[in-house]
């Protein structure tokens, strides 16, 4: 099936910033394990006839121990204006089913949660972005700006988005599947990221 999906993805974890993840081949963590939010806001795209313009989902996730061990629980949260074509789409996208960037990240998943609606909203721009859907997900975050007065980012690591913006995590709380974390320490890590995806 021919797709194609672009827009922005926006996330927060647990770790301290900066995820040693990212750095470590996924072999490190700072607290034993992982919680994150991903979110994606689909500006254009498509799934073999269905379009899939302006619509959003989160995936949710925890996992055991460092990320590299996989037996991730992941769950999906899609925007609540997506009928049932647009939500088949975005769940095969986003555990990989349908091919691209997270096909590469499905051998690591154990356990799927299953998908919940909600109204999603993905904002922001510049160094300052956020997630919300209902109330499962409220996180925002706020780009690392280096000593040129430049947007830092990270590149060549493997991540889903590609490149992506270090960011710290202003606020995170998530209440998903059973997965309940709140943090507003400033202390935590985050990314955003313009992406592309196709299959």
């Amino acid at each position: 099936m021919a797709w194609q999906i672009s827009g922005e993805w926006v996330e927060t974890c647990n770790c301290d910033y900066l995820c040693p993840c990212a750095t470590s081949v996924m072999t490190k963590t700072t607290q034993g394990y992982c919680v994150f939010a991903a979110g994606l806001q689909i500006e254009r795209g498509h799934y073999n006839g269905t379009p899939l313009d302006g619509r959003s989902f989160i995936i949710v996730c925890r996992t055991q121990g460092n990320m590299i061990e996989g037996n991730f629980s992941v769950g999906l949260i899609i925007d609540d204006g997506a009928d049932e074509k647009q939500k088949e789409a975005m769940t095969a996208i986003a555990t990989g089913e349908a091919g691209g960037p997270m096909a590469n990240m499905a051998p690591l998943f154990g356990k799927f949660l299953g998908v919940e609606k909600a109204p999603i909203k993905i904002s922001g721009s510049g160094k300052d972005w956020a997630v919300s859907a209902g109330d499962f997900v409220d996180e925002a975050v706020e780009g690392t700006i280096g000593l040129t007065g430049e947007q830092v980012y990270l590149d060549g690591l493997g991540h889903p988005a590609g490149k992506i913006a270090l960011a710290t995590a202003k606020k995170s709380h998530l209440h998903a599947f059973g997965i309940d974390w709140d943090d507003v320490s400033g202390r935590n890590n985050g990314h955003f990221a313009p992406f592309s995806w196709s299959g």
